[in-house]
């Protein structure tokens, strides 16, 4: 079968495998059809990313179809030719995290194209409890939904209430899916970003309240807009650590701070002013199902139009050409996915 290898930094191969063995109990064998291109990808291929080790199939946003399914248990309603998005982050179920419900971060983690193998191969057999099957979504927004489940999970762990003013900064796909869902949740969505391309998109396609060019100062702007005040709830999801120690000073006194992304470096802050606003510190891991169902629901009920999103396309073939200049923000990607 067609197998996609990041064999070093820079280096992807396109190669022939052996499919998988028949699924074994509580496993499923799914044909993939779509694999979104993650930021995490990206990094890898640069050789920047954090919990990752080489040579690995990469991949882990995956549109996919079941073919075969194991031994069940319990009945979980799936059957062979269901569409399913895939739940990537594999848990071991006994940590303390996973024991008291927060599987997103296990002690013991091991996400699909990170720590282990991923879908960039036609087949791959995956435990049935991580397929969240739609009766009608298209394989390419089944292949979004763990970058969704991102932005949403995010939301969650912030516990926004209607009427919050947040501030997002960086308008990639992860921002873009804390915006979604963030504004889901009947917040007045502020968007900061670098790019006047992914500004613009905001401005077309995102329906946020405001879009503020981060290369300005920013700070005055947001007073200006909220009388003087600042968010009390700021998303930063850049993935860069200057951008991320920025954003201690947009947020309001008794207001919180959710870091999306993560980055190989330290984060600094001034703890006077960090104390002086009693700030909430957030991390955000991953997603978990409820994420996924959460996810799935909005999208059935076509709350998202995430056409516009998928702004590039490759075969297999076409990949291991085209996957470098994706990494050069000139190429204008906002969404690559690979066809298989």
């Amino acid at each position: 079968m067609k197998t996609i290898v990041l064999e070093e930094p820079g280096v992807l191969r396109l190669i022939e495998t052996e499919p998988p063995d028949p699924p074994a109990a509580g496993e499923a064998l799914v044909r993939v059809h779509r694999v979104g291109i993650c930021g995490t990808d990206l990094h890898a291929f640069a050789g920047r990313q954090n919990f990752f080790d080489y040579p690995r199939i990469i991949g882990h946003e995956l549109g996919a179809e079941i073919v075969a399914l194991g031994p069940m248990e319990d009945d979980l309603g799936l059957a062979v030719g269901d569409r399913c998005a895939v739940e990537p982050y594999l848990n071991d179920g006994v940590c303390i995290a996973c024991r008291r419900g927060k599987y997103n971060c296990c002690v013991n983690m091991k996400v699909l194209g990170v720590q282990i193998d991923g879908g960039m191969r036609e087949l791959i057999t995956v435990p049935v409890e991580k397929l969240h099957k739609s009766e009608t979504l298209p394989l390419d927004h089944l292949a979004l939904v763990e970058m969704l489940s991102v932005g949403a999970h995010a939301v969650r762990r912030a516990q926004l209430e209607p009427g919050e003013n947040a501030l997002v900064i960086g308008a990639g796909p992860i921002g873009l899916s804390v915006v979604q869902f963030a504004r889901a949740s009947g917040a007045n969505v502020i968007v900061m970003e670098v790019s006047e391309r992914r500004l613009e998109f905001c401005r077309q396609q995102s329906g946020v309240d405001l879009c503020i060019d981060a290369k300005d100062d920013p700070l005055p702007r947001l007073q200006a807009v909220l009388s003087g005040d600042l968010p009390t709830a700021v998303f930063d999801a850049t993935g860069n650590a200057k951008s991320m120690m920025k954003a201690f000073n947009y947020v309001a006194h008794g207001g919180k701070l959710i870091f999306v992304g993560h980055v190989g470096e330290d984060i600094t802050f001034h703890d006077p002013h960090f104390h002086s606003h009693e700030m909430t510190l957030l991390a955000s891991r991953n997603a978990t199902g409820a994420d996924f169902a959460w996810v799935i629901e909005t999208l059935e009920e076509g709350r998202i139009d995430l056409s516009p999103w998928i702004t590039h396309r490759a075969s297999p073939e076409e990949l291991v050409t085209e996957f470098p200049r994706w990494l050069n923000p000139e190429s204008g990607v906002l969404k690559a996915m690979l066809e298989l």
